[in-house]
């Protein structure tokens, strides 16, 4: 059993919910990002998005666009969050989802990438820009080396396509709970849970619900219907805050198990 499906079957028994985090590599550097990876695991954190940084990451917002440059001005590489991930598997086991754009993974090599995400230890790829029509170019070495397509269902997806991605997908499904791009506005509770019933009619797969999400109050309330909850910018947002601060990673931390105890 892969580490994705691991933990959703794990939480399912204890009736849990996922708290699945997002963290840019390299903000403010690829060392510290190891320390809070390894904080938020502490802190009860279930699975790890781990954002490539990329010079025009359309789908986020301000807050994710500037921790993005500001990991980019560091040296930050797709190779540089590879070795990360290899660094933490020697330690740990806990999911990790490699979140970002296509341009740095075909300027790479797509074989290559996925041998080499693979090797490292990655569990999963979420391509933002990479839709279920022109996924086949990644997914044909993704699939082969046992990596899980993360694949994102937004608010305005039709029932047709949907069935066509959740045939597709593997790991989990991330239903983006606006239309828009990460961190501008709060998600509508009863909205979002019509949607994930709908979805829930399709697919066995778990479904996690992100973009927007930054109290424990939202994460109790998605947790009663959903099967995980991402939280993004709220955290990215925490760490520029206190990145000068001896403390961050407890800072982060606490913050995360605030969100976890929601989910319990």
């Amino acid at each position: 059993m892969k580490r994705i499906e691991k933990i959703f079957v794990s939480l399912r028994a204890k009736k849990e919910k996922a708290l699945i985090v997002y963290l840019t590599a390299g903000d403010p550097s690829l060392d510290i990002t190891k320390k809070l990876i390894f904080g938020l695991e502490k802190a009860g954190v279930d699975i790890l998005e781990i954002g490539v940084p990329f010079s025009d990451p359309t789908a986020d917002g301000p807050v994710i666009q500037a921790a993005s440059q500001r990991a980019l001005k560091a040296g930050t590489s797709l190779e540089g969050v590879l070795d990360l991930v290899t660094d933490v598997r020697k330690v740990s086991e806990i999911p990790i989802v490699l979140f970002g754009y296509f341009n740095p993974i075909f300027a790479y090599g797509v074989k290559k990438f996925s041998q080499a995400a693979s090797a490292a230890g990655v569990d999963g790829v979420l391509v933002v820009d990479l839709p279920y029509e022109e996924a086949k170019e990644l997914r044909n070495y993704t699939d082969a080396v046992g990596i899980d397509f993360i694949s994102l269902i937004a608010p305005t997806t039709g029932r047709e396509r949907l069935s066509r991605i959740a045939a597709k997908a593997s790991g989990f499904l991330y239903y983006i709970s606006i239309t828009g791009i990460t961190g501008t506005a709060a998600p509508k509770i009863d909205n979002i849970k019509k949607d994930v019933w709908k979805i829930r009619k399709i697919t066995n797969l778990p479904i996690a619900v992100g973009f927007g999400i930054s109290k424990p109050q939202q994460a109790r309330e998605i947790g009663r219907f959903a099967d995980g909850v991402v939280i993004g910018s709220a955290v990215v947002r925490l760490i520029d805050k206190n990145k000068n601060n001896r403390d961050l990673v407890k800072i982060v931390s606490d913050y995360a198990s605030e969100i976890k105890k929601a989910l319990r």
